[in-house]
């Protein structure tokens, strides 16, 4: 197996600077280790790595040196590169715990691991949340109906692996911390080679030794994380390591590090360059002399396992074996792409023209053929034929609308989840309320809605920042870690990205989490591993998993420069795979969270600040009425100018309306409540069609979430033709929101600039209608 690996590793490096793969980044030197850790490896359990773990992959079948190669090729075909899709580069690992409806597999019947990602040490957050469920399907006796399927009394280990460079990233410290905290079973791999790239590790670790860095983290009278120290060519070493680690981390929920040393990195970092022009003469010779495939063969003969001649005759038939399997793969890769090129060929063949047939001939003798190559070619024939009518220029318009809708699905579809359970097919539940229904602070609202979701579902449970003992900093949650435990409403240290990680890893086991992050400006802590990690989740797996997690934060106006941010724009371009709600009240936030608890696909919910203490009445069916997503609103009707707008923003809108009126201008505000999906029946062009005219609001930076709304609603909506005027909008300042009431009048939209500027839109177009307010 380690032999193998080696000569994908050699073959695939060839592939890249032969120009058959686009970047190539291996696990040579790494494979001994991990057949070691392979070993310990039992259905239910759960990987989160990288890049370097194609060893370990191969050992435990959840990959295979064919979908390696696939991989490598960009091979677009789920049943060949099922971790991906082509989605992502080579060995980027993946398994498909879901099946073709998009529902749960049973994982704990599985070898399992969650999809890989780029971002150095960006896997940390998750990794955690993988080893947390398996805490809470064993000390939670609430969620004994639930681990069918998923656990087996919280047996499962979460293994990871990284590699020392990794192990600066603030991720990982985060992580590391929290998993000493929560106790949770993990088993923590770090591969020392050396090297981060050209960066030895004396520039990199504190001792130039994570473990020896880590050693105030080791148990004593307190619990902490065993640390187990390993030199990465000792075969027998490390079967024992792993196999004494493990047993421990799997039985008594105890985490361990395990320091994998003297590791080598034969090929260098990856296929951009050569390890030889940073490392000395005496690191090279080292690692020729330590490299741990040829001390197990070493070893293999020593003791007697096989001879030297046994081997070579088992490494000559597993290099031919990987060649194999290379060709196979090119075969897959090209063969069905060569067909759609042969389509085109045809095609273009039928016109009669010289600049046709030049192109013609290009692609019909290209050695690697690529899809882009054949839209392209096709794509510029057509331009070609421009102002010609003919039977040939039909056909290939056809082919070039079918095959970019093709291709389109083939390496965009399933940013959002398309299964049964999409948030977006919750049935609509309005709110009911009778002469019985009580005026209440909004909070309470939002309390008792939080209350009735957490008896109707065991699965729920919230991590953040104050939410258990306290309640939450606007006591939300008040009273309910004391009726639910402190399982399902949990305390934890602030550290928003592991917050965050906690819940994406549960909610992949079956789970339905919430995190919290208390306040919207401190969303960017976790915005690398929302957008990196849970946004593109089931886009890069094409369908093959989900991270259903409900992310609540508040924010808009309050008092402060981080405590009352509206950076929505930031979100959306950050989120895209993740729905965002802006609800104006918390009765709005508590249909929103009711339908996403229903749905399978993430959700973040922006309370506004400001809201907790306003009258609201209490709908007689909490838990169960449900705000449907992307569906405005019309706050109030008017026939002048639409006034589009969300969140906080909605009560002062609708107070510049009733001045507005006073002046003669009759203003309809709609509260769009979803920014993702927005609008997703074009509701809001309908307005202006009576209206003639639009303003975007909101206090997110000028350019920002009001920018994409004016896009969304003059481009995709075709709202301009329409308009009899050009539209405006009004956003915050540019700088952040100075303190206290005086600072937020003037940094943000207030009544008075409302008024203004849908005053002189309506003025611009009236002019005789409406004098001049400032002249």
């Amino acid at each position: 197996m380690a032999y193998s690996s080696r000569r994908a590793s050699i073959i695939g490096r060839a592939e890249v600077l032969r120009g058959n793969a686009t970047f190539g980044i291996f696990g040579d030197g790494k494979e001994i280790a991990q057949l070691a850790m392979a070993k310990t490896f039992r259905p239910g359990d759960w990987r989160a790595g990288y890049y370097r773990d194609q060893t370990f992959m191969w050992a435990t079948r959840m990959s295979n040196v064919r979908n390696f190669f696939a991989q490598l090729y960009g091979n677009a075909n789920a049943e060949a590169e099922p971790a991906s899709g082509g989605r992502q580069m080579g060995n980027h690992f993946a398994t498909r715990f879901l099946d073709d409806s998009g529902a749960f597999s049973r994982t704990v019947e599985m070898l399992n691991s969650s999809a890989d990602v780029s971002n150095v040490a960006g896997w940390m957050p998750r990794l955690l949340g993988l080893a947390y469920a398996s805490k809470l399907y064993r000390d939670n006796p609430q969620l004994k109906p639930a681990q069918d399927g998923f656990s087996v009394n919280g047996n499962e280990v979460a293994f990871g692996t990284i590699g020392d460079a990794a192990t600066s990233e603030g991720l990982f410290w985060e992580a590391i911390n929290a998993v000493g905290v929560l106790q949770v079973p993990l088993a923590m791999s770090v591969w020392d080679d050396g090297y981060g790239i050209s960066v030895p590790i004396t520039a990199e670790t504190t001792k130039a030794s994570i473990s020896d860095a880590l050693r105030g983290f080791m148990p004593d009278d307190r619990p902490g994380i065993d640390i187990h120290v390993v030199r990465g060519w000792d075969y027998p070493a490390l079967v024992d390591a792993y196999a004494t680690g493990i047993e421990k981390v799997r039985r008594e929920h105890k985490p361990a590090l395990f320091h994998v040393t003297e590791l080598t990195q034969p090929q260098g970092h990856s296929t951009s360059g050569s390890h030889e022009r940073y490392k000395t003469k005496e690191r090279l010779r080292f690692e020729n002399e330590y490299d741990c495939v040829a001390r197990m063969r070493d070893w293999i003969i020593e003791t007697g396992i096989a001879s030297e001649s046994q081997l070579e005759g088992w490494e000559a038939a597993d290099k031919e074996a990987v060649e194999a399997a290379r060709d196979l793969a090119w075969d897959a890769f090209q063969s069905p792409i060569r067909a759609e090129r042969d389509r085109a060929v045809a095609i273009l063949k039928r016109v009669d023209m010289p600049e046709i047939a030049e192109i013609t001939s290009a692609l019909d003798q290209a050695g690697k053929v690529t899809r882009s190559l054949v839209m392209s070619s096709a794509t510029r024939a057509l331009h070609r034929l421009r102002g010609i009518e003919s039977p040939a220029r039909t056909e290939l318009a056809k082919f070039v609308a079918e095959y970019g809708r093709e291709n389109s699905e083939r390496y965009n579809s399933h940013l959002y989840s398309g299964s049964e359970e999409s948030p977006l097919k919750v049935p609509f539940v309005p709110a009911l309320f009778s002469e019985k229904s009580p005026m209440v602070d909004g909070r309470q609202v939002l309390l008792r809605n939080f209350d009735a979701n957490f008896a109707r579902d065991p699965r729920l449970f919230v991590i953040g920042e104050d939410v258990g003992r306290l309640g939450d900093v606007n006591l939300v949650f008040e009273g309910l870690q004391a009726k639910y435990g402190d399982l399902r409403l949990t305390d934890t240290g602030i550290r928003e990205a592991t917050i965050l990680g906690q819940a994406i890893g549960s909610a992949m086991r079956g789970l339905r989490p919430i995190c919290d992050i208390q306040y919207l400006d401190y969303f960017l802590y976790a915005l690398e591993t929302a957008s990196d990690d849970l946004a593109s989740l089931h886009w890069r797996t094409v369908g093959g998993q989900k991270a259903p997690v409900v992310i609540r934060t508040k924010g808009h106006r309050l008092v402060g420069i981080w405590h009352s941010g509206s950076p929505m724009a930031v979100l959306l371009h950050a989120l895209r795979g993740v729905y965002v709600a802006v609800p104006r009240n918390m009765t709005q936030a508590a249909g929103f969270y009711n339908t996403l608890f229903r749905g399978d696909n993430p959700g973040v919910v922006i309370e506004v600040l400001n809201g907790y203490r306003l009258k609201e009445r209490v709908p007689d069916n909490l838990g169960e009425f449900t705000v449907p997503l992307g569906v405005p609103e019309v706050l109030r009707a008017g026939t002048d100018v639409t006034v589009v707008t969300y969140g906080a923003c909605c009560g002062i809108a609708l107070d510049a309306a009733r001045t507005l009126e006073e002046l003669g201008v009759s203003c309809e505000v709609i509260d769009v409540q979803t920014l993702n999906p927005f609008d997703v029946d074009h509701t809001i062009v309908r307005s202006i069609e009576r209206t003639h005219a639009l303003v975007c609001l909101d206090e997110d930076v000028p350019g920002g979430a009001s920018a994409f709304m004016l896009q969304e609603i003059l481009e995709v909506q075709q709202g301009w033709w329409h308009l009899d005027a050009a539209p405006r909008t009004l956003a915050s300042s540019p700088n952040r929101p100075a303190y206290g009431p005086d600072g937020d009048y003037f940094s943000k939209p207030n009544r008075e600039s409302i008024v203004k500027t849908v005053y002189e839109l309506v003025q611009e177009r009236q002019p005789w209608r409406f004098p001049s307010l400032d002249s």
